[in-house]
């Protein structure tokens, strides 16, 4: 508890001097603890309540799949990560955008995230999701190019929640190599023995990073080494970079500014002759965080053409940074916009860590609005299609599919993240206007969170809030609008999109459910939406519809609009409203409140069908029962599907659900007990269930995989894949 509680105050040279005096002192202690214990008499009373030590962590076995490092380099080259129960878990099922995957980095000052939070693994290790509804989560990914997994462990191996849904954000993600310690002394011992070894483990990262979908390393040598040993760390540096841009297109490797070309451990917070020439071999320089104010021109002028592969960094927590970091981090990123060098911004999550005022959200919003006050967007989506978004953040108290809420039970996976809206941030000083804010405590349509507008709003009066900023193309065929709204009494929300020419000619168009005359001379054009039926909503959600041919143009916008219906419109609405809906968020008539559950934007006539249940091949493997109480059984099993013609569509993910059926009179499957239950989310075609618990009296468990498609959509219960158990068949 020591070291977090000092870490805003410890500038990394005088951490290494302290962390080497604890590990003595640590050393020490544990000796005298195993004198004393073996030492002190046991009674019979602590030998009959004492517990066992857990056994230790077999990768190899199955469990409840986790993410989780490789620690040391007998590890690296026996390749048994790859021979683990969890590997194939790991591997991230979303690929980089198309318009920026195998693309270098934009010709601009760019945006390094590096992800550093009490030693890595935490409630992002389960890659099945979580329990945590508050669970730390980033959703400005709008606002960076890079984002760098962390941890202490040699080879830091980035959870594949983070990748999926950084790249769906169009983000580059790298894994972390470092060495450090007297530990990371003996590793480069070995390391860099010869060329041929610093070959070999050069491979070894590359294939890591190939298997398991992501974009890089950043590499950090934080340990004193002999000048003969250099020679073989650039051999080292130079393959990586070269085995990784053979194997992955668009991938980096980035230099942290550490040891020097002579072996020194001596940070130079600069680009310059002692590190310049790990510059040269790699894809940039992560400088160390205590530079000075003039140090960015002179590593400016060092790295010439290459100035924006210069990416100096910034500790949120302080530490030394310039400006002080916290939330005077704008200060160091406005000095590094001007002199024309990028920026690798370090552990943003303080904010979490230190409890930030009022709440995380909030905290959260502000901190990186003055992120983007001083750097700008460096992402705009969307740029394909199909476009899909839940503004889903990846955690939340409950989880719904297409409108109907299938778990009330607190959750978290980043995985799950929807692209995040550009939502602005303010302050919240003029109460009466209308707040908007991601809520995870209302009804969602999709996954666990929806936008929720609230406050006051004017007779003829609109109100607009910014959710996209794109860069798509349009063809000749039109684009299909579908979004989902939840509102009472006269709010009414649409859509208004901004499209801009080859000419830069700027032209508005608003998707609204109602004419607004009185508003009409403010767009160009007024397209009036369709409400969708779709049987089994029942839960308040109105689904609205609509095409658009803007062929030429570029959807640069997207913004939500509120406005209230005219009084004879809203009686219609009122009565068109079945009996039942859920009304919990009714407000007063001079209140205005509505909820954005999701976008859905395809080209017209895109077919989001799916392939039926009979051509998926769906098996259980690993099967395993143990006693549960009053006679009833707990199952673990991995269940697995692919289709049989071997096609690899593009799905977003699978739902899974189980059944538990009861025999009939005549001993064959009958009633189920009880309704299907949500058991999770997969994003690679596998999904482990762990002490699932079995009623006495059950015959068969029923395995549901849905499938949903990248444009939103799922597919039918009734229709999806399965996987039958027959409970006295074990």
């Amino acid at each position: 508890m020591l070291l977090p509680r000092l870490r805003s105050y410890i500038i990394r040279k005088t951490l290494v001097s302290l962390l080497n005096l604890l590990r003595l002192i640590h050393r020490k202690a544990q000796t005298f603890v195993l004198f004393f214990r073996m030492s002190k008499p046991t009674s019979d009373l602590e030998n009959q309540f004492s517990a066992p030590s857990p056994p230790p962590f077999d990768p190899t076995q199955p469990a409840v799949p986790i993410s989780y490092p490789i620690k040391t380099l007998e590890e690296l080259e026996s390749r048994s990560y790859f021979e683990s129960f969890h590997y194939p878990f790991n591997k991230a099922s979303v690929a980089l955008q198309s318009a920026s995957s195998s693309l270098p980095l934009p010709n601009r000052p760019r945006v390094i995230v590096c992800h550093d939070m009490v030693g890595g693994y935490g409630d992002d290790r389960w890659v099945q999701g979580g329990t945590n509804p508050n669970a730390y989560a980033i959703r400005h990914w709008y606002l960076m190019d890079v984002f760098i997994y962390f941890s202490h462990s040699l080879v830091t191996l980035p959870p594949p929640c983070w990748t999926n849904t950084a790249h769906r954000h169009g983000v580059k993600v790298l894994g972390t190599f470092i060495t450090e310690w007297d530990e990371g002394t003996l590793i480069c011992n070995k390391l860099l023995s010869t060329e041929e070894s610093a070959l070999k483990y050069a491979k070894c990262l590359t294939e890591l990073a190939l298997a398991l979908g992501f974009d890089g390393w950043l590499i950090n040598m934080e340990v004193e080494l002999k000048s003969s040993q250099i020679p073989n760390l650039k051999v080292f540096v130079s393959h990586l970079t070269q085995t990784m841009h053979s194997a992955v297109p668009g991938s980096l490797v980035i230099w942290y500014d550490s040891v020097t070309t002579d072996g020194k451990l001596n940070w130079q917070d600069q680009l310059n002759e002692k590190n310049k020439p790990f510059f040269d071999i790699c894809d940039g320089i992560f400088v160390n965080y205590t530079w000075k104010k003039n140090y960015p021109m002179l590593s400016a002028d060092v790295a010439g053409d290459r100035m924006y592969d210069v990416y100096m960094g910034i500790d949120v927590f302080g530490r030394g940074s310039f400006g002080g970091g916290q939330w005077n981090t704008s200060v160091a990123l406005d000095v590094l916009k001007k002199d024309g060098v990028s920026t690798a911004i370090f552990a943003p999550g303080w904010i979490y860590e230190t409890n930030q005022r009022p709440n995380f959200q909030i905290a959260q919003n502000h901190w990186w609005a003055l992120v983007e006050k001083s750097w700008g967007i460096a992402q705009n989506y969307p740029k394909v299609l199909p476009f899909y978004s839940n503004f889903d953040q990846g955690h939340g108290y409950h989880f719904s599919v297409d409108g109907e809420q299938v778990s009330d039970a607190p959750w978290c996976n980043i995985s799950s993240q929807g692209f995040q809206p550009f939502l602005e941030y303010t302050d919240n000083s003029t109460p009466d206007g209308i707040q908007v804010h991601i809520d995870f405590r209302e009804a969602s349509y999709s996954g666990g969170g929806n936008i929720t507008f609230k406050g006051k709003l004017e007779d003829n009066a609109i109100f607009t809030a910014r959710l996209f900023q794109g860069d798509l193309l349009l063809g000749d065929l039109p684009l299909h609008f579908t979004y989902s709204v939840k509102s009472e009494n006269n709010s009414q929300l649409g859509l208004c999109l901004n499209f801009s020419s080859a000419l830069k000619e700027i032209k508005s168009v608003l998707l609204v459910s109602q004419n607004l005359n009185q508003f009409s001379s403010k767009f160009n054009k007024v397209i009036m939406t369709r409400q969708l039926e779709k049987p089994g909503t029942s839960s308040g959600w109105v689904i609205q519809e609509s095409n658009i041919s803007m062929s030429g143009y570029r959807l640069t916008e997207i913004n939500a609009l509120c406005y209230q219906s005219e009084p004879e419109f809203d009686e219609r609405r009122q009565n068109s409203l079945s009996e039942g809906q859920d009304n919990s968020c009714s407000q007063n008539p001079t209140d205005y409140y509505a909820v954005l559950g999701h976008i859905s934007i395809e080209t017209f006539g895109h077919n989001s069908g799916f392939p039926p249940s009979d051509l998926w091949l769906v098996e259980g493997q690993y099967i395993k029962w143990t006693t549960g109480s009053k006679g009833s059984k707990n199952l673990s099993l991995k269940i697995t599907w692919k289709l049989k013609d071997g096609n690899d569509y593009a799905f977003r993910n699978y739902n899974i659900y189980v059944e538990k059926l009861a025999e009939d009179a005549r001993g064959h499957p009958g009633a189920t007990l009880g309704v299907h239950e949500y058991l999770g989310v997969a994003r690679v075609e596998a999904f482990y269930v762990s002490d699932l618990e079995v009623p006495s009296g059950t015959s068969n468990i029923k395995f549901i995989i849905q499938v949903s498609g990248v444009g939103g959509s799922s597919q039918k219960l009734t229709e999806s894949p399965v996987f039958l158990l027959d409970t006295e068949a074990w």
